[in-house]
């Protein structure tokens, strides 16, 4: 019979793990350390394959049930839930800012703690209000160079250009580890309004330094 949150509730771990069904393929899987996950048994192109839903309480029986007729669906769409559950968390993590943040991380051993402040206020108040919770693969030149104007028009115009260069190495980062293909903040150069520029700036911008 149908699972109960008093029958939930009540299940106690035991030496060996445990499944209580539910229906429709769905189960608490319980661990002998008293874990309770949902877990989904379904068949996809001939195969049997199991998706965990989450962990009880946080997920629970109602919501458990809703994930899994959900999961159902997918499958009676041709969709195999585990792989797009799968590309869902990857599409979590392929986000500017977060990108962004651990390109930030990576170059702490580097910079000073001041210099790694002032970089992240920059981006932070900066971009990740307009683009943050962007796929950084789908972000174009045109979307960059809006986002940058509005700081020119705050009349930060140096501003603007460091901005571009941060973003610059950001995404030279997503490139390298696989989540982008393109910087396209180096297609701006020229786009943004002209700086007073000193001999060391210019190297500085040369090399997309910031």
């Amino acid at each position: 019979m149908p699972l109960t949150d008093t029958a939930i509730r009540a299940a106690k771990p035991l030496e060996k793990p445990q499944k209580l069904f539910d229906r429709n393929g769905l189960f608490l899987f319980i661990t002998p350390t008293g874990t309770k996950s949902w877990r989904v048994k379904y068949r996809f192109q001939g195969r049997e394959k199991l998706l965990t839903l989450g962990t009880y309480p946080q997920l629970s029986l109602k919501e458990a049930r809703a994930a899994c007729v959900a999961a159902k669906k997918q499958i009676s769409d041709g969709l195999d839930p585990s792989r797009e559950k799968k590309r869902s968390s990857q599409i979590a993590n392929n986000t500017f800012e977060k990108i962004a943040r651990e390109w930030h991380t990576n170059q702490l051993d580097g910079w000073t703690a001041n210099y790694a402040k002032d970089v992240m206020e920059r981006i932070g108040k900066n971009i990740f209000p307009y683009l943050g919770d962007r796929q950084i693969s789908d972000i174009t030149a045109s979307e960059l160079l809006e986002v940058l104007r509005k700081i020119e028009a705050r009349g930060s115009v140096d501003q603007a250009h460091r901005g571009r260069g941060i973003c610059s190495l950001i995404f030279r980062y997503a490139i390298a580890t696989g989540r982008a293909e393109r910087d396209c903040a180096a297609d701006l150069r020229g786009a943004l309004k002209q700086r007073t520029v000193t001999p060391r700036a210019a190297i500085t911008e040369l090399y997309g330094i910031v």
